[in-house]
């Protein structure tokens, strides 16, 4: 005889079809580990500045009652927008609902890395608390539109284990940040930088700024010319966009093992001077040998290995004395310096090639800027104490 519905939910889960426990399975499966996951990542989003608090009250000037204030105020939005945030969720889908929820909290809860004080601390955690609102009881209703009665209960539990897990793997994942944390602030700068002006007129800023600027305009001058230099020895296409990823590919295993070394050897300014010498060099013999493209293209792959190692190696000297508010704008300016030579390098050759005809005058007017780079990276030997 046939069991009614009825009948099927007051028997329990028992009375469920193969075909019905199947289909719950699935929908378990491909519902529950992400919106498990990301419970997990909102509870100790409301949590975590227990952990924050270790360092943050000091470094930011907190009391005890400012932090538990800020910590607090989550919750005064949180409830505020409870119930509007749920009755969007059902008219606009909790698909939809439940996205916008996620994206905005990870952008606010990010932002709160630019806290300086009081005030941002509590606007920080207001904008966290309407960001988070409706989550738990979006997902609640989500579930009870998936799962029928007889399993709600374990699905739910499913998902609130997000709330015991945040706290067994988000606690030493925290305490491993602030280690790490603690390992940064234990680093020894020498005549650092905080602060932007200063920075930017700190002598060995300007004279990075000169050495990025050279290995960029060698990285881009080759990068963006190298295939017409290829094609000149009457390749077709497809040839020369195989062959010109060869000193790609050499370019980034060598890039790869040279940071290695350096991370063992430390002498970062003698390796940037090296690298970047190893360009200028590598530009010379693909003039000079420049009859034989297997030669003439060794030389531009040992430019390349120069260049793009000079990369690697460059940004681990500006961070050893730019740190806070100095290091953000100190690195933009050099970045902003250094990279118009992505302009410089390639027009160079353009406009040399078409006065000259050939590419060797282009070629030999990086090598000879390379060689600039060499000397200026060597004169911070000068001016870098500790690397």
């Amino acid at each position: 005889m046939a069991i009614s519905a009825a009948q099927r939910t007051a028997a329990g889960t028992s009375q469920l079809t193969a075909a019905e426990r199947s289909a719950l399975k699935k929908a378990a499966w491909r519902l529950l580990p992400l919106l498990t996951i990301a419970y997990l990542f909102n509870y100790f989003d409301r949590t975590v500045v227990g952990f924050a608090a270790l360092t943050m009250n000091r470094d930011i000037g907190l009391t005890s009652s400012q932090f538990g204030f800020g910590a607090g105020l989550l919750f005064i939005t949180y409830c505020l927008f409870e119930i509007p945030s749920n009755l969007v969720l059902y008219h606009v889908g909790p698909r939809r609902w439940l996205a916008r929820i996620m994206i905005t909290w990870g952008i606010i809860s990010a932002s709160t890395a630019f806290v300086i004080g009081p005030y941002s601390f509590y606007a920080a955690r207001l904008l966290l608390g309407a960001a988070e609102a409706g989550y738990f009881v979006g997902v609640a209703y989500y579930l009870s539109a998936w799962f029928p009665v007889q399993v709600r209960t374990r699905m739910l539990a499913w998902f609130l284990v997000g709330i015991p897990l945040s706290t067994v793997i988000g606690g030493p994942l925290a305490g491993l940040l602030l280690q790490l944390v603690g390992m940064l602030a234990a680093e020894t700068r020498e005549r650092q930088r905080s602060e932007f002006w200063p920075a930017v007129r700190d002598l060995r800023v300007l004279v990075l700024a000169g050495v990025q600027f050279c290995f960029t305009l060698g990285s881009y001058g080759i990068g963006i010319w190298l295939p017409q230099i290829v094609k000149s020895y009457k390749f077709s296409d497809f040839e020369v966009s195989l062959i010109v990823a060869v000193p790609y590919l050499f370019a980034s295993a060598a890039m790869i093992i040279w940071a290695w070394h350096i991370d063992r050897s430390g002498k970062k300014v003698a390796n940037l001077a090296i690298a970047c010498f190893l360009g200028a060099v590598g530009l010379v013999a693909s003039v000079l040998l420049a009859g034989s493209l297997l030669v003439a293209l060794t030389g531009l792959t040992v430019a390349l290995v120069g260049v793009t190692s000079a990369r690697a190696i460059f940004w681990n000297v500006p961070t050893r004395f730019l740190t806070g508010f100095g290091a953000a704008g100190g690195l933009a300016f050099i970045n902003t310096i250094g990279v118009f030579g992505g302009f410089v390098g390639p027009s160079m050759m353009g406009w040399l090639k078409d006065w000259t005809g050939s590419f060797t005058a282009g070629l030999v007017a990086m090598a000879a800027i390379m060689l600039a780079a060499t000397l200026l990276a060597a004169s911070l030997k000068l001016l870098v104490k500790q690397e």
